[in-house]
């Protein structure tokens, strides 16, 4: 009988693709290279930056871009699988096809087969997983082996061996989030890297286990204790994985959102009446990774339940400034009075739907709730063409991109095919190789 792995490549490889999948595509691509760019303006960014500097062929298959894109917490993420694919197929694809001088479609063709394996994968790995090890870092591999597999032209055979030798990267923990350490951007740029090598290795005939997922001594057996392997084929006539990604509208851990969506739809109703109490119900993971109340830096901010929600109900905007020193001292006597609980309806819900409920007592004895089923740039919920080229351009000025406008257009001209080499995108994307 074919392996998980050998039956995950052919419905891959036979799943259709038709224009409104590439225009998709294309978007998420966009939000991509925005993220990464606008990562370079960050103390992470910039240490890996000058470690780059000294290496000429330290972002050769992505793993620069890929670090840089999940620097500033407002990439994409999938909700079943809670992956962030973009940050690690998009930087592995685009190196590949650049070195290769392929087309817009081709590009895309391969972000759309990279999204759908590491979603598809990260679906079957159990809830227990989450809670000890990053998901982008163990599934991702498998994404950017896929993406780059399908550009170097590989067949049935060769892409399954690069699915086994990626499988047998995968890595990347939590323990990071104790000290806010810079961990996490790492495993971005080494799950771009990871598979990108193993596709360019298969094509040469390096051979990999092809029961990676399901042997006694693979990835479901070795890292997760509640694994659902059949996840990894379930409705292959759905649409790609990609199409049910979310897109963050705001730069902190995507669990804080439904919270932060609840939050601000409050903000107006409360004017400048005080704040008694506030209290957040959502699903357990959301407490597990985000109840700070004590952030001490701009990083646990954004995994800090409670100065999400703080900044939420006291600012205009959830942007860059929202989590640095000044916003933590001004919100820290808000945040002592916000509680995070576990609401029976989310966690059930939970992880098809990421849902929250915001409920605040003022000073007045007035009590104000808002819910929300799904966040802001859920599939339920999703930002239109408009609201994703005022993210990119966002991003991209935060990036020292002044003029976005041209950059966007560039790289949204690749749903029609339109070539990548000498792009204008690429050209302000320096940091690629070319």
């Amino acid at each position: 009988m074919p392996s998980l792995t050998e039956r995950l490549v052919d419905l891959i490889a036979r799943k259709p693709i038709v224009d409104a999948d590439r225009r998709a595509a294309s978007l998420f691509v966009l939000d991509a290279l925005a993220n990464a760019l606008a990562g370079r303006n960050s103390a992470p960014g910039r240490v890996m930056l000058a470690w780059a500097k000294e290496r000429p062929a330290a972002n050769a298959d992505g793993f620069v871009t890929a670090a840089l894109t999940h620097v500033l917490e407002i990439d994409d993420l999938h909700r079943l699988s809670v992956t962030h694919p973009g940050c690690v197929v998009v930087p592995a694809a685009l190196a590949a096809v650049v070195r290769d001088g392929k087309r817009g479609h081709a590009l895309l063709d391969a972000v759309l087969a990279g999204y759908e394996a590491m979603c598809r994968i990260g679906n079957a790995v159990g809830p227990a997983h989450y809670r000890i090890f990053h998901n982008t870092a163990t599934c991702g591999p498998f994404g950017s082996a896929m993406a780059v597999g399908r550009l170097l032209g590989l067949d049935a055979s060769q892409q399954v061996h690069a699915l086994g030798n990626a499988g047998t990267q995968s890595a990347g923990f939590w323990e990071f989030l104790e000290t806010g350490a810079m961990t996490k951007h790492l495993h971005a740029g080494h799950a771009a890297e990871a598979g990108a090598r193993a596709a360019q290795l298969a094509k040469y005939g390096f051979t990999g286990p092809p029961t990676i997922l399901e042997g006694d001594r693979g990835f479901f057996r070795g890292l997760c204790a509640d694994p659902d392997p059949d996840a990894v084929l379930r409705d292959p006539d759905a649409p790609w994985e990609l199409h049910r990604t979310s897109i963050k509208p705001w730069p902190s851990c995507r669990h804080t959102h439904p919270p932060i969506d609840a939050a601000a739809s409050l903000r107006e109703t409360i004017g400048n009446r005080s704040i008694e109490r506030v209290t957040v119900e959502t699903y357990p993971a959301t407490l597990d990774l985000c109840d700070r109340p004590v952030p001490d830096t701009e990083y646990a901010a954004k995994f800090s339940l409670q100065h999400c929600v703080a900044a939420a109900l006291a600012r205009p905007v959830v942007d860059f400034a929202a989590f640095d020193a000044p916003a933590r001292a001004e919100l820290a006597p808000l945040r002592t009075r916000i509680e995070g609980r576990i609401g029976d309806r989310f966690a059930v819900a939970y992880p098809r739907a990421w849902g929250a409920a915001v409920s605040v007592t003022l000073g007045d004895g007035a009590v104000l709730t808002a819910e929300r089923e799904h966040a802001k740039g859920d599939p339920e919920a999703a930002l239109d063409v408009a609201a994703m080229r005022a993210k990119a351009a966002m991003l991209l000025r935060h990036g020292d991109i002044l003029s976005p406008d041209g950059f966007i257009d560039a790289v949204l001209a690749w749903a029609d095919d339109a070539p990548l080499t000498g792009n204008t995108a690429l050209a302000a994307l320096d940091l690629l190789p070319n």
